[in-house]
């Protein structure tokens, strides 16, 4: 039987549906229409035999085997645009913006904007990844600039503000009653805010207990919207579909972050994304 092959523009469409929020807004960021990307989600499931997205109420979520495609996917496209820029080298003016999946969706425009305005017409790429990776990919040089949070990379770079963060459930969400722990839902080991999550309920004497997680941001967001528990997320922009900020539990102080540049990058363009990541953070 012949080996399945995926498709990589296939690939693209999905993991534009989970860093935006959706087929809509995916769709958008990719310049194509909603069906296109329907279709490239229906293509991986035909060639895997598997469902990868399914319905849930008003919208969508990831299955099991759609989160961990999912994970792949990142990690088969990282690859292939690299080989494709190294093979190539037919970009031109073109930088590498690495991110967090943490807020983003804040960061990636803003980085975006400040980077042509100081280099109009320079394309742009987007890498989003966990930041130890990212901390990797720049120091290889396959990422030029790249936001992060400073205590989950070994690298500390340069301090550019601290990530609000604030807990999200679903609306209407109840944690159980005493002494029953808090249900949270977190990205897998290792993982700043998850341990941000825990330390912080201990320290005012919560109980707590994991009771779901994933390998990427979109499998948490997953899980948090059937309303099994409630997760800490960043607290920049409006919150995810289906989830709502929760002020029942401590506050979580911001957590730091930290931008990091290629050796022999262009001064401007790094002064000029450092800059963005400031202003939202402030």
């Amino acid at each position: 039987m012949p080996q399945p092959v995926l498709d990589i523009v296939a690939l693209r469409s999905l993991t534009a549906i989970a860093d935006c929020g959706g087929f809509h807004r995916a769709a958008r960021a990719l310049a194509l229409s909603q069906s296109a990307v329907s279709q490239h989600v229906r293509r991986l499931e035909k060639t895997l035999g598997l469902p990868i997205v399914e319905r849930e109420g008003r919208g969508t979520r990831f299955t099991p085997e759609g989160r961990l495609l999912l994970e792949q996917a990142r990690r088969i496209l990282a690859v292939h645009d690299e080989a494709v820029r190294t093979l190539l080298d037919v970009d031109g003016d073109t930088i590498t913006i690495g991110s967090t999946e943490h807020a983003a969706d804040q960061f990636l425009p803003r980085l975006t904007a400040a980077v042509q305005e100081v280099r109009p017409g320079c394309r742009v790429r987007f890498r989003i990844d966990r930041s130890a990776r990212l901390v990797e990919a720049v120091e290889r040089g396959s990422v030029d600039v790249a936001v992060y949070v400073t205590e989950a990379a070994a690298t500390e770079g340069t301090a550019v503000g601290g990530l609000p963060l604030t807990w999200h459930a679903t609306p209407g969400w109840r944690p159980p009653a005493a002494p029953a722990p808090v249900p949270l839902v977190a990205i897998e080991d290792p993982c700043a805010i998850r341990r941000r999550a825990i330390s912080t309920l201990a320290a005012h004497g919560v109980p707590a207990a994991v009771v779901g997680d994933a390998g990427y941001l979109a499998g948490v967001l997953d899980i948090a919207r059937t309303g099994q528990g409630v997760a800490l997320l960043a607290a920049v922009g409006s919150a995810p579909d289906g989830l709502t900020p929760y002020d029942g539990l401590p506050s979580v102080t911001p957590i730091p972050m930290s931008a990091l540049a290629r050796p022999g990058t262009d001064p401007a363009t790094v002064d000029a994304a450092f800059a963005a990541v400031r202003n939202l953070l402030r």
